[in-house]
């Protein structure tokens, strides 16, 4: 059963409840598991050193000191920082106001915070949030606690649907404030369907204008990025005349649907959009975690957080004395 089915049926405390039991109780076991983090790599404090291990380790991390001291090659080594901040830039922008499955995106987006959240709270770690609306970008501190979670996620829930922007700041730009805003090395978690900042129809060849702002926070954080999708925006149903309207313009468009020629140019521009999005994050050098609002995202983040978790194991298992290259 997919637990954020009905949550938008809900009244706002009702609704923090509902998933606050829905991703404890699916993540229950990453909760209490070994602190790994939700993607892999190197802590970030000095752990000691150990001997050098040819084609296994980097140059860069050699301890000087110690091989000079000792006359045999030493590298540095370090250990997962178990007071992490990790950092949530969440897109409520009015195009997340939309969805034609179970969640709309939005409602989505804030889930997949909600589960950021509880995985970071669970470990005692501090959790911020920039989140960008209508009205630009608000900020909240990182701190620790189940309470200031469920402030953040309040507070999204209470952006009104459909509100008019006040400040058309974009994607790019939310992106380059909480570069500049948070310096020390943590775990940065972008939420957004990613359409901001796209050329003029959305399909390239142009990168996005968020691709070079998302590459500077990969170059200093962690960095996963949610794309949050609808399958309507993949596909165009046969329904007859169907009104469209732009979420961030009002815009309206009447489309006849029932031509298969048109649902077919409409499925193939989609995939080319995409295939921008994928390319873009892909160069960042961020973690890509795809969800849709007709799937069970609990699983989908479930799946992500696992695997990333054997990447990690496998990267700090140590190599076997005489074993094959």
């Amino acid at each position: 059963m997919n637990e954020g089915a009905s949550i938008n049926e809900l009244a706002p405390e009702r609704r923090l409840r509902r998933l606050e039991l829905a991703v404890t109780r699916r993540l229950d076991g990453l909760l209490h598991g070994q602190y790994l983090g939700l993607l892999p790599g190197l802590g970030s404090e000095p752990a000691g050193t150990r001997e050098y291990r040819p084609g296994e380790d980097e140059v860069r991390r050699m301890d000087w000191a110690v091989t000079a001291r000792t006359t045999v090659p030493h590298v540095r080594t370090v250990e997962a920082d178990r007071e992490l901040a990790t950092w949530v830039l969440v897109d409520a922008s009015p195009s997340m106001d939309f969805g034609t499955a179970e969640l709309e995106k939005r409602e989505l987006a804030t889930a997949s915070v909600a589960a950021v959240g509880f995985l970071a709270a669970g470990l005692g770690n501090r959790l911020g949030a920039h989140v960008l609306g209508p009205f630009g970008v608000r900020r909240y501190p990182a701190r620790t606690g189940r309470t200031h979670l469920l402030g953040i996620l309040r507070n999204l829930l209470a952006i009104p649907r459909g509100a008019p922007q006040t400040d058309p700041t974009g994607l790019a730009d939310a992106m380059e404030g909480l570069h500049r805003a948070v310096n020390r090395r943590g775990l940065v978690v972008v939420v957004s369907d990613f359409l901001d900042g796209l050329d003029q129809d959305g399909l390239g060849p142009a990168a996005p204008e968020w691709e070079k702002p998302l590459r500077r926070l990969a170059a200093r954080h962690q960095v996963l990025a949610v794309q949050v999708t609808d399958p309507r925006e993949r596909d165009l149903p046969d329904v007859g005349l169907l009104t469209l309207v732009d979420p961030e313009t009002g815009r309206r468009r009447e489309v006849s649907t029932a031509g298969r020629r048109l649902r077919e140019r409409y499925a193939a521009a989609a995939r080319q959009q995409q295939d921008t999005v994928t390319g873009a994050l892909r160069r960042s050098g961020a973690q890509h975690l795809p969800l849709r609002t007709d799937g069970d995202w609990v699983a989908d983040i479930v799946r992500h957080v696992h695997a990333q978790r054997r990447l990690s194991r496998a990267a700090r298992r140590p190599a076997v004395p005489g074993g094959s290259a």
